[in-house]
């Protein structure tokens, strides 16, 4: 036996080697584990929010929508990454190939040759590190092309043609979108891979820049010259298609191909594809040549052309031959524009052929056979009824009313104008929903609807409602079959319903809560399912109550997307959608919010680009560049249940033809609106807003007429008068969204119910005024109303636009000087002090002035508010008519406590009675008939002094003790007697001078108003001239 050794073998050489690479391994290892589980930590949250949006859509039964629009971002997401993949690895595996097995070294070449010693034979793991990291970097960008990839796979013919190419209008709407995406991608990405290819080529030393002799190899040279080849081959197609983008183009006086697009830089494109394509050749036989002398003239000579052709001289020529005789270069191309643009934007505006004539002064009698629309003239606003509903109508706490919508309804019998709004859960931050349990799993739903007639209001100075309260008491509207409310306007967040919890306190005083029975909601579940949803729930939320509440059931269902705006979106994120949804009691008792949404493309050929200054902040068409827009699809969703159900009205539109062939599950063939909603569909706002805007412009239907117009159009949107509040002597101006009026502002349409000039009966109508344009007001116009358009809906959906204009005579003042007039007016002016400056605790709410056409005259009606310390819902204490005469071309200015008190001082007794508001008195005084035996002129002069001191005394009283109405029927009734002074002393001042006056002259129009409460006598009501 061999005897062992004292000291220990020394390690064998394989046992170094192993020992070395032991630590590296097992390092490796842990550095991968780690990169593994942090890449998974913080992608967590990301993959919770992907199973529970597939989640939100499998229970609405449109998981195959989910599917769909998931194959289509990620699949096309996918292709580009792969694709670009793919090319960067099969160049840099060709530059390896082409490396030269021998190359002399250099000093300078030292970092290439440690980089070589490093990789040693793992250049596969940088060549595909690189092209995975430049894939995910560059490639996946095609999926941002998703929505014209659905419509390029989904085309449809157009059934036009464009004026300038005579193509159809499909190709540049459905085609060229996404073939322009397409190939600028794919250009970027080969210009990326062939930079990487180059530095690919220098790190494997077939380019050396040390070397005199031979700098690139013959096998690299012909590698970069085909790579280049390519680039200029999707070069020469991007310039052919850049042609047909000349139809949007916005060089000219209008958008669209104009002459220098169609006869210079069109020509240029043309000659810049000759050059692309003899770049190519250049580059193809460069293979064989030596040096880079021909590529490099050519590229020299390509960018050349490009600079002069597609800048300087298309500059040149349109500065210099087209725009000194203008208007005969452009008269066709502009032809074209007003073509395209009227068909892009639906600008059939029927009517203004028979202009309105202005000249018959508005009597009693005109207002009997208009009462349809006398008997709606809108009193409250929606800011204003809102604010009132907010002070009366909340009830409980954690509740608040939402957005007031206008609709019509027939009350009794008669089709009236409603204004209403529902009771929504506040978001957040108030004592009864303060914890997680009560804010998620009890205050989970609003309640019911507040409406109110818009042309009516108590004699308290109140809405008239017709739905109020808890439970919903209807009053002359449907019964709500289903008050509750989950889904609707500002409803962020998420709820959980059919919990363990138990209202308490003054949530079970409430009784607005309970088990939950609708179409929507994702089941938790029980077992490992509930666990995981439970998990993924708290992981999207950042909330760890979902995961750990005990009071949380396997049949409790969880409601996302509660917001009927970012509901609609999720589900049709290709549509645009107004910014106000509004709230619809159907005729068979549903709460249902209904939701204009449009299509839209900014490819129609040589049609105007949106003018979307006067749209809400929040609307869905503003910031949104396009030149085409329909309102193809109304989205109505189910307060309760949170259904959502898509009605296209417009099947005519090829884009929701192509978007119904792309998603049947969403719009289904032959889905036609349910007749209890049928009759409560409007015009869309927001589209209305952009059409009138450019009616303004395009209501020309001849190049010459419109292209003096560009520089001297008389017709304008009016800025906007917006709504005046005044506490003391503090005074602000806002508009419909509560914000701040600025220089940009605009005004507004409004939603009325009246009979329109020539019309047989009253339509509930979107109306916007035009006035003189500033350019044209230099000329005498001074924002005189030129015309207004309305626009209106069938019960299918199908909308029409109607004009009205006013002769070339005498026109009526505009918005802006009417409510000019009005403030001016002394009686107003008295309120305002009254009420408002001398009172520092009351504010005062002047409504935006409504525009009321009645037969062939107007009439501007303005309702005054007041709330104060102890009366915080505004109350209308006054009502203000501005009637613009025609035969005296003055403006008249009565205001009353009443719509019919204001009236009957302007037009005498024979005023409609069915016009009183509620509760108000129906006792009419006749200015005509003197109200005691006269006397002599003095007597009767003091005689109405002294009544006069006796209605101030009695209006100050009912000031003193916070009695507004009875100080408003004080002030009425000083304003009749001061109407009486003012008459008596004109009489005298007649007879005194032996003369009446003639009735060819504008005589001063006596203004019937509420005089100051002073013990002086007031001056005289106020007239202005019309224009003035």
């Amino acid at each position: 036996m061999r005897e062992q050794p004292d000291q220990p073998r020394p390690p064998s050489r394989r046992d170094r080697r192993a020992a070395r690479r032991r630590p590296g391994r097992g390092r490796a290892v842990v550095l991968t584990l780690l990169a593994v589980v942090f890449l998974l930590l913080i992608s967590l949250r990301g993959m919770a929010a992907f199973y529970t949006d597939y989640l939100w859509y499998d229970s609405l039964g449109l998981a195959g929508l989910w599917r769909h629009l998931l194959v289509t971002k990620a699949g096309l997401t996918f292709l580009g990454g792969v694709v670009f993949f793919l090319l960067c690895w099969g160049n840099l595996l060709i530059s390896e190939r082409l490396a030269p097995a021998f190359r002399p070294s250099s000093g300078e070449d030292d970092l290439i040759e440690r980089y070589h010693e490093a990789i040693g034979r793992r250049a596969w793991v940088v060549r595909m590190f690189v092209a995975l990291f430049l894939a995910l970097v560059v490639g996946v960008s095609l999926g941002a092309a998703w929505k014209e990839w659905v419509l390029f796979t989904n085309a449809v013919s157009w059934g036009e043609k464009d004026a300038t190419f005579h193509t159809d209008i499909g190709f540049y709407v459905f085609r060229l979108p996404f073939l322009t995406a397409s190939l600028s991608w794919l250009f970027s990405s080969l210009v990326v891979i062939l930079i990487v290819t180059v530095l690919a080529h220098i790190v494997n030393g077939g380019i050396r820049f040390q070397n005199q002799l031979d700098r690139v190899t013959p096998q690299v040279k012909a590698h970069v010259s085909v790579l280049l080849a390519v680039l200029a081959l999707v070069q020469a197609a991007r310039y052919w298609l850049d042609r047909y983008a000349l139809t949007f183009s916005t060089r000219g006086v209008v958008d669209g191909a104009t002459f220098t697009d169609v006869n210079v830089t069109e020509r240029a494109h043309r000659l810049l594809i000759m050059i692309a394509l003899f770049a190519v050749g250049l580059f193809i036989a460069n293979i064989w040549r030596r040096g880079w002398i021909l590529p490099g003239m050519a590229v020299g000579l390509w960018l050349l052309v490009a600079v002069l052709a597609q800048g300087i001289i298309p500059s040149v020529v349109q500065r210099l031959r087209v725009e000194p005789t203008e208007s005969k270069f452009e008269s066709p191309y502009i032809a074209h524009n007003i073509e395209a643009t009227r068909t892009a934007y639906g600008l059939d505006v029927q009517g203004g052929d028979d202009p309105i004539d202005w000249t018959d002064p508005l009597t009693a009698e005109d207002l009997q056979d208009n009462t349809d629309t006398m008997d709606n003239v809108r009193l409250w606003d929606p800011t204003l009824i809102q604010q009132n509903f907010s002070a009366t109508q909340t009830r409980e706490p954690f509740f608040q009313i939402g957005d007031v919508d206008v609709d019509h309804y027939v009350v009794d019998g008669q089709t009236r104008q409603v204004m209403l709004a529902a009771r929504n859960v506040k978001p957040s931050g108030t004592a009864a929903t303060s914890s997680w349990e009560s804010q998620h799993l009890v205050v989970t739903n609003g309640y019911g609807l507040v409406a109110a007639a818009g042309n009516d209001k108590t004699a308290q100075g109140d809405p008239v409602l017709l739905a109020s309260g808890i439970p919903v008491e209807p009053d002359g509207l449907p019964d709500v079959e289903e008050p509750r409310i989950f889904f609707g306007e500002n409803s962020g967040g998420y709820v959980i319903v059919n919990t363990d919890v138990e209202p308490s306190g003054s949530l079970a005083d409430a009784n607005t809560f309970g088990p939950y029975d609708g179409a929507d909601g994702i089941r938790i579940g029980s077992g490992v399912t509930g666990f995981l949803r439970r998990a993924a729930l708290s992981l999207r939320f950042g909330e760890v109550d979902p995961l750990l509440s005990g009071s949380i059931r396997s049949d409790s269902r969880v409601l996302l997307q509660r917001d009927v705006t970012d509901r609609v979106k999720q589900l049709a994120p290709f549509l645009a959608y107004d910014h106000d949804p509004y709230l619809v009691l159907t005729d068979d008792g549903r709460l249902q919010y209904v939701l204009d949404a449009y299509t839209t493309t900014r490819n129609f050929p040589n049609a105007q680009q949106a003018d979307t200054g006067g749209l809400a902040e929040d609307s869905g068409l503003r910031g949104r560049s396009f030149n085409y827009v329909r309102n193809s699809v109304k989205a109505v969703v189910d307060a309760y249940d949170g259904t959502v159900t898509f009605y296209v009205v417009d099947d005519e539109d090829p884009l929701i033809k192509a978007y119904a062939k792309a998603f049947p599950d969403l719009f289904p063939k032959d889905r036609e609106i349910p007749e209890s909603l049928a009759g409560h569909l409007r015009y869309p706002e927001d589209l209305f807003t952009v059409q009138s805007q450019m009616w303004a412009r395009y209501r020309f239907s001849q190049p010459e007429s419109f292209y003096q117009g560009l520089t001297n159009n008389t017709w304008a949107i009016p800025a906007a008068v917006g709504t005046k509040r005044q506490t003391g002597k503090e005074v602000t101006q806002v508009g419909p969204d509560g914000r701040a009026l600025t220089n940009e502002s605009r005004y507004p349409s409004q939603y009325v119910y009246l009979r329109l000039p020539g019309s047989e009966k009253a339509e509930f109508v979107l109306l916007r005024p035009y006035v003189t344009s500033p350019e044209s007001q230099s000329s005498g116009g001074q924002n005189q109303l030129r015309a207004f358009i309305t626009g209106s809906v069938d019960r299918t959906g199908k909308g029409t636009l109607r004009q009205f204009i006013y002769g070339s005579g005498e026109r009526p003042d505009g918005p802006n000087l009417a409510a000019e007039a009005i403030q001016n007016d002394t009686a107003v002016s008295e309120v305002v002090r009254v009420l408002c400056i001398d009172k520092e605790s009351n504010t005062c709410t002047f409504t935006s002035p409504t525009i009321v056409p009645v037969a062939d005259a107007l009439m501007y009606v303005q309702s005054v508010a007041v709330a104060g310390n102890t009366q915080q819902a505004p109350k209308i204490t006054y009502v203000i008519v501005n009637y613009i005469s025609p035969d005296e071309k003055s403006q008249s200015v009565a205001i009353a406590t009443s719509l019919r008190g204001a009236l009957v001082q302007l037009f005498g007794p024979d005023v409609p009675t069915s016009i009183e508001d509620a509760g108000s008195s129906n006792e009419v005084v006749d200015p005509g008939a003197p109200t005691e035996e006269p006397g002599t002129g003095a007597e009767r002069e003091d005689d109405l002094i002294d009544q006069l001191v006796e209605a101030f005394t009695a209006a100050d009283e009912a000031g003193a003790e916070g009695d507004l109405v009875g100080q408003a029927t004080a002030l009425e009734q000083a304003g009749e007697l001061a109407r009486q002074l003012q008459e008596l002393r004109r009489q005298q001042r007649t007879e005194a001078d032996g003369a009446t006056t003639s009735t060819t002259e504008a005589p001063a129009t006596t203004t019937s108003t509420a005089p100051p409460t002073t013990t002086e006598v007031p001056a005289s009501t106020t007239t202005t001239s019309a224009g003035a």
